[in-house]
């Protein structure tokens, strides 16, 4: 299981929509690749990303690192059971985010 606790303290911006910026570099440059996550790994995520109460639905769901890099904007908007903001934030600042530099780090 990966610790995430110190996301926001290695440089990491909160921002004042309760996203953070994942831009800045937590492991060799980036963040661990999701694609080997456990569901607990995507729990604490987006428990140290500042959405504990949301990361339960990702546990209820048995949402790991492989089925969160297949997730649409939809699946997190409505089959996840969380509140529209909280799920629109998941999607643009973390999930699409997550995909994109797993697509970026397979391609190289």
């Amino acid at each position: 299981m990966r610790n995430y606790c110190n996301l926001t303290d290695s440089g990491m911006e909160d921002k004042a929509n309760g996203s953070v910026d994942t831009k800045s570099p937590v492991e060799n440059g980036q963040l661990p690749d999701p694609a080997n996550w456990g569901v607990a790994d995507v729990v604490n995520y987006f428990k140290a990303t500042g959405f504990e109460e949301q990361a339960t639905a990702f546990q209820d769901q048995e949402i790991d690192g492989k089925s969160l890099l297949l997730m649409t904007r939809n699946d997190v908007l409505t089959g996840l059971s969380i509140k529209l903001g909280p799920a629109l934030k998941i999607y643009e600042y973390h999930v699409k985010q997550l995909q994109t530099q797993h697509l970026k780090s397979n391609a190289s």
